[in-house]
């Protein structure tokens, strides 16, 4: 897997998901940045880009899932 995995250091609930995916996947490419330029999503709810695809999820535990099954899709 090499997919490049984007969390905005503003977005709320995103440690948890960075450290579990990085305990569990230790060779992605991911990420904490200033800004992924999804602010009105980003305000919302927890968000990621994966391969500058935008992913949600109502909180961390859905995200992070959301992450895994497009991961296992490509």
């Amino acid at each position: 897997m090499d997919a490049k995995i984007r969390f905005c250091e503003h977005n709320k609930g995103k440690g948890k998901v960075v450290r579990r995916l990085q305990e569990e996947f230790p060779d992605l490419n991911i990420k904490v940045k200033s800004c992924v330029k999804q602010c009105g999503s980003c305000r919302d709810k927890p968000l990621a880009t994966v391969d500058k695809k935008k992913v949600t999820g109502k909180d961390g535990d859905e995200l992070y899932q959301n992450i895994v099954t497009l991961l296992t899709k490509q």
